[in-house]
């Protein structure tokens, strides 16, 4: 049996504009191959990449040594950015995402923190922000 209607979303992170301008062209430029059936692609993309540049890694390295001093290790991670931070990123204001506490669950009904690290994250946080000129 072959169902008459399927869909589906696309969550596409790119490392630049150029990528994610050709990305999205061939997305939306994408066709039926079999005969009787239809694409409708609508979209596009809704932020821009969290692309790291040198006022990020500067920042990175305030908030690595800030965290070695209240016991955390804060290893440099790339995800490939979904949050608000790639609108300031964009803009050229260095900004990092993920300084939260830890847990795991995101965005999930399982979605928790784990209650032991609030002090640390939160004298990184405070730490982080007392440097900020």
């Amino acid at each position: 049996m072959i169902s008459p209607d399927a869909g589906c979303e696309i969550d596409l992170r790119v490392s630049s504009i150029a990528d994610g301008e050709r990305m999205e062209r061939a997305i939306l430029a994408l066709q039926a191959v079999t005969s009787g059936c239809r694409i409708s692609v609508e979209g596009g993309m809704n932020r821009p990449p969290f692309a790291e540049d040198a006022g990020i890694m500067r920042l990175y390295e305030k908030a690595r040594a800030i965290a070695a001093d209240v016991g955390i290790d804060l290893p440099k991670q790339h995800r490939g950015g979904g949050s608000d931070g790639n609108f300031t990123a964009a803009l050229g204001i260095p900004t990092l995402d993920g300084l939260g506490c830890l847990g795991a669950g995101a965005h999930a009904s399982h979605e928790h923190i784990l209650w032991r690290h609030l002090g640390q994250r939160a004298a990184l946080m405070a730490g982080l922000l007392e440097t900020l000129d």
